[in-house]
């Protein structure tokens, strides 16, 4: 019953309200009473002395019985609710108005008539009432006499039980009773226009609870609408509350795209690996089987030449399984580059020098523009070989013969841009986006090495990420590619 917010905020402001209420109540009753017997005090605050100043109640230490008589009677007609009471100086009860066994005090403190002689409290100021071992009351005092030697006081008590009655009588007046009413109106419209509010303030936070719950059921994001989500830094709570689950369900999304591509990517993986190793494993096999088979009827040159099939397919096998191992090596979390300064220039001459035979081979060109003097760059050297290794691997592998190949380095302020181009056949721009993913292979009508994996590029990627760079590709069928990266400039001292 009492699950949602909601429901709890109200049971919470109805006790609060109740707890108002009947504190309202208590209050104004008190302070009714007390503003009455601050009235009844002030009014009568001469009464007292008036009558003492009137009539000789005590003379020479005696009660004037008849002066006392006639006082009583006087006032039981004017204002029954007085009670009169006749003390000696210490306070000691001598004479009353009131029936035998009423009284249940033989004396009264002295400390608040004191007090209203002073004149120096504050009104009311409350005396012990006779009548109860308890109460106090408000009063009207005057010495006797009031001048002289002091015989006595006049204590006079405004409010007697005669008065209470007729106050429980008022409590249950029509006034008091629509004062209730008002009251308990007044406060039941408060609690209606608090439970309102409440709604108002929880109503959004009702639907972001729906929406979280459709999220959670599969909803897109898409689909789901969201109380004030357009920025995070202004207003309430749920507000901000809004913005930060639409970018959690936005990054969640996200990841459930990259996992499910992931996913793609992996069978993908899967059965190109399978296809690659497959292949070639096949064909080595045949061949190796042949020999077998033949082996006596084979000529030399026929063996030689089916030993360097089988090679070249074991050379594949292993270039395929070393990149496989080098590219999971660096997508785990040990491998970080070892970045210190050296000779970009040096090590792009030694690289070309390692493919400087290949390349006559299939009579191609390597052509370099690297300076006579190139600062030194701050980088793994042996992850930077790796790259730069691929990608001239690559340009050879797609390059016809009669092509060229060419690497550029280009100093450009605190950073080199190292630039390896060629003429080959090119890349349409639809399939530019995904040469850096794993097994990609161009379409085989251009591809001029068909069977490889399509790993380097992948590897030069993971690479040039692990030193926070970009590798930069742009190309046109027919007429060659060109992919760029850069690497910092050591800093001079």
């Amino acid at each position: 019953m009492f699950k949602s917010l909601y429901s709890k905020l109200a049971v919470v402001l109805l006790v609060l309200f109740a707890l108002v209420g009947l504190s309202l109540v208590a209050v104004t009753l008190f302070s009714a009473e007390m503003y009455q017997q601050e009235v009844d005090q002030k009014l009568n605050r001469e009464l007292a002395a008036h009558i003492v100043s009137e009539k000789l109640l005590l003379q020479d230490n005696q009660i004037n019985e008849n002066a006392l008589k006639e006082i009583f009677h006087m006032l039981m007609v004017i204002n029954p609710s007085i009670e009169i009471y006749l003390l000696d100086p210490d306070g000691g009860i001598l004479a009353f108005s009131a029936p035998p066994g009423k009284v249940k005090r033989k004396r009264v403190s002295l400390e608040p008539i004191k007090t209203w002689m002073d004149g120096s409290a504050n009104y009311p100021i409350l005396g012990d009432d006779p009548r109860s071992l308890l109460k106090q009351k408000a009063f009207s005092v005057a010495r006797i006499p009031a001048r002289g030697q002091l015989e006595g006081y006049l204590y006079v008590i405004l409010g007697g039980e005669t008065y209470e009655s007729v106050v429980h009588k008022l409590k249950g007046s029509y006034i008091l009773r629509l004062s209730a009413w008002a009251i308990s109106a007044s406060l039941l419209v408060a609690l209606a226009a608090g439970l309102l509010l409440f709604a108002l303030l929880t109503g959004r936070l009702r639907r972001l609870n729906a929406a979280i719950d459709a999220f959670r059921n599969g909803t897109a994001l898409s689909e789901i609408s969201l109380p004030g989500t357009k920025q995070s830094n202004t207003g309430d709570e749920i507000q901000q509350l809004s913005f930060t689950f639409k970018e959690m369900a936005r990054r969640i999304e996200s990841q459930m795209e990259k996992i499910k591509k992931s996913d793609t990517l992996r069978r993908e993986l899967v059965a190109n690996v399978s296809h690659d190793l497959r292949t070639p494993l096949a064909t080595l096999q045949g061949y190796i089987e042949t020999l077998l088979l033949k082996a006596d009827h084979l000529t030399h040159s026929e063996r030689k030449n089916y030993l360097e099939i089988a090679i070249k397919h074991c050379e594949r096998l292993s270039q395929l399984v070393e990149e496989l191992f080098e590219l999971a090596r660096l997508d785990s979390q040990e491998t970080k580059p070892h970045c210190e300064p050296f000779n970009i220039r040096e090590l792009v001459q030694d690289v070309i020098q390692k493919f400087q035979l290949k390349a006559e081979k299939k009579k191609l060109t390597i052509t370099t523009d690297i300076g006579n003097e190139m600062p030194f760059v701050v980088a793994d050297i042996k992850l930077i070989e790796r790259v730069l290794e691929n990608l001239i691997e690559n340009a050879l592998r797609h390059t016809p013969p009669g092509g060229e190949i060419s690497v550029v380095l280009m100093p450009d302020r605190q950073e080199i841009v190292v630039e390896v181009s060629d003429t080959g056949s090119g890349i349409s721009q639809q399939e530019l986006p995904y040469i850096f993913e794993r097994f990609y292979q161009l379409d085989k009508s251009r591809n001029s090495s068909p069977g490889m994996a399509g790993l380097g590029l992948a590897i030069c990627k993971r690479v040039l990420e692990l030193h926070g760079r970009s590798i930069g590709v742009s190309s046109n069928l027919g007429s060659g590619t060109t992919f760029t990266f850069n690497l910092p400039v050591k800093a001079t001292a």
